[in-house]
Formats: structure tokens, C-alpha cells, sequence
């Protein structure tokens, strides 16, 4: 492991510690989960309230512009806006191809359909996501796993925060089906961030019990070739 992976360790003493660190770098923290959820929010709620697509598209795409200007001006990442802004393009995209008002939130079922898929596979075969993420952060994708304490906590913190996307295809897909506009404009907006920060939370609450000791790694000449 190099000197940056493995000076995370010198002031955190639970792998609770370090994973609320590597997620919180990752989730750009509050302005960023604010700042990605803003856009769609705006759109859903303009769409709903007039039926107009192209209004509803011009209204979020210039509050994404200003949004991405502020950070431009501050020289911070512009990540978190321009997923916004993808998502809002491929909304538009779906339902102006098929005429469909309902085809709007089509996208976000298939991405959540998806995203839960990919995650919930990621912990069966002993790779959870979360783990990956932290390793990616760290600058070693398996080291992480050498630790028994961290592979079971990385499991349960990829179920967490997979369950949203469950919990929307089951409440979505049924409304989609049903062409229920109003239902599915409110449960996008209920279940969007909001759904997405209770699972932040209980992630935190997991992550807050600082219960599993960081196993040091084997300095043994031996362990090092391993």
C-alpha cells in the first residue's frame, strides 16, 4: 500500500472512523447531495404544475446553470450538478421520443432497477460497493478486504443504501404502469433525496457506533509477500 493509502490510519482508530471519512469525500458532503437533488426537484415540481415540458426543462436547466456557475467561480467540483444535468436531459429525452408525459420518470425506474441490481450483486460475490468506493478513495481496491471487520460493515452499508432504489421501483413501476402523472411527480420527489438521505442517515447511525477495532496488517516478512 503506498504512504497516501495508508495515511488515513494514522488519526482514525475504528473502521467506522474511516469510512465516514471516504464517504463523506464522496457524497461532497451536504451542498452536494443539495445541489444534485435541487434540479430534478425543480423540474418534477414545474411539470406537474403546468404540463409543460419545455417550461419545465428551461426552469431547471437554468437554475443547474447557475448552480454550476457558482462553482465554477469557487473552483470546486462541478460533479454533482452535471449528473443533474444529465438526468434532466435524458428525462426530456425519453419523453419527448415517445409523446409520453409518464416516460419523464421512465429513466429513473431503469436507473434504480439497475443501480439495486449492480449493488445488491456487488455484496454476493464479496465485493460490496461501498468497500470498492473507499478502496478507490484510498488508492488500493483490495486491501480493504484483509479486513474482516471492514467487509462486513461494507456489506451492510451497500444494502442500506441500495434499498432506496428498491423501495422506488416497487412504488414507481406500478404508477408508471398505472399513468398516474401526480403520483409519480410526488413520489419522485418523496422518495427521491429525501428517501436517499434517510439511508445516508442510517449509514451515519451505523457508522457513529465506532464498535469495529482496525485490524493492523501482518508486518511479518511473510505477510508482505502475501
Amino acid at each position: 500500500m503506498t504512504e497516501d493509502a495508508e495515511r488515513p490510519r494514522a488519526d482514525v482508530e475504528t473502521v467506522e472512523q474511516l469510512v465516514r471519512r471516504r464517504l463523506a469525500e464522496a457524497f461532497g458532503g451536504v451542498r452536494g447531495i443539495v445541489e444534485a437533488a435541487v434540479p430534478t426537484a425543480t423540474f418534477t415540481i414545474f411539470y406537474l404544475a403546468t404540463r409543460d415540458l419545455r417550461l419545465g426543462l428551461i426552469v431547471a436547466s437554468g437554475l443547474t446553470a447557475v448552480l454550476l456557475l457558482v462553482r465554477v467561480a469557487q473552483r470546486s467540483n462541478p460533479q454533482f450538478v452535471l449528473n443533474a444535468l444529465v438526468g434532466i436531459g435524458i428525462a426530456a429525452l425519453f419523453a419527448s421520443r415517445s409523446g409520453e408525459a409518464r416516460d419523464v420518470f421512465l429513466p429513473g425506474i431503469i436507473y434504480n432497477a439497475g443501480y439495486a441490481v449492480v449493488l445488491v450483486l456487488t455484496v454476493v460475490i464479496g465485493w460490496p460497493a461501498i468497500g470498492l468506493m473507499i478502496g478507490g478513495l484510498v488508492g488500493d481496491l483490495t486491501s480493504w478486504r484483509q479486513d474482516a471487520g471492514m467487509r462486513r460493515l461494507c456489506n451492510r452499508l451497500t444494502l442500506i443504501f441500495a434499498l432506496p432504489c428498491v423501495l422506488r421501483v416497487v412504488v414507481q413501476y406500478p404508477l408508471y404502469l398505472a399513468d398516474r402523472i401526480g403520483w409519480l411527480g410526488t413520489s419522485k420527489i418523496v422518495m427521491g433525496w429525501p428517501l436517499q438521505i434517510a439511508a445516508l442517515l442510517a449509514m451515519v447511525w451505523l457508522l457513529s457506533r465506532d464498535r469495529t477495532p482496525l485490524e493492523e496488517p501482518d508486518a511479518s516478512p511473510g505477510a508482505a509477500r502475501s
